[in-house]
């Protein structure tokens, strides 16, 4: 069902690009998203810094837009690094697959797989 809705779970980062996020480490660390139906707002983390947006969803076609996050630098610079790329992937996003009723990939303009995310339902 392609229609089928992300709104609603929280979905935590697993691959970002090609690579494997980095399961170690506090969960609430970990970076993740929720999709709020009611206002079309998006808010989650990059994993320092909180995040907040508005979402259009029509199809498969997703856009994140109006994303703003808080300015704390991480302490861990790898983190702080998996953080930018999570943020840049976001605004990248052009549509969405789920792969699974638990996993969603978000895609680029060019179909490319630029995030994944999985929730625990």
């Amino acid at each position: 069902n392609l229609d089928e809705p992300i709104e609603g779970p929280l979905w935590r980062l697993e691959q970002l690009g090609g690579e494997p996020a980095a399961a170690g480490g506090d969960p609430q660390r970990q970076p993740q998203l929720r999709f709020e139906r009611a206002n079309g707002r998006v808010s989650g983390s990059g994993g320092c810094n909180s995040l907040t947006g508005s979402f259009e969803r029509s199809g498969s076609a997703l856009r994140l837009s109006q994303l703003a996050s808080t300015r704390m630098a991480c302490t861990d610079p790898a983190l702080g690094n998996k953080e930018q790329q999570f943020f840049a992937a976001l605004q990248a996003t052009a549509s969405y697959r789920l792969q699974s009723p638990t996993r969603l990939a978000l895609l680029d303009a060019s179909g490319r797989t630029v995030a994944t995310l999985s929730t625990a339902r």
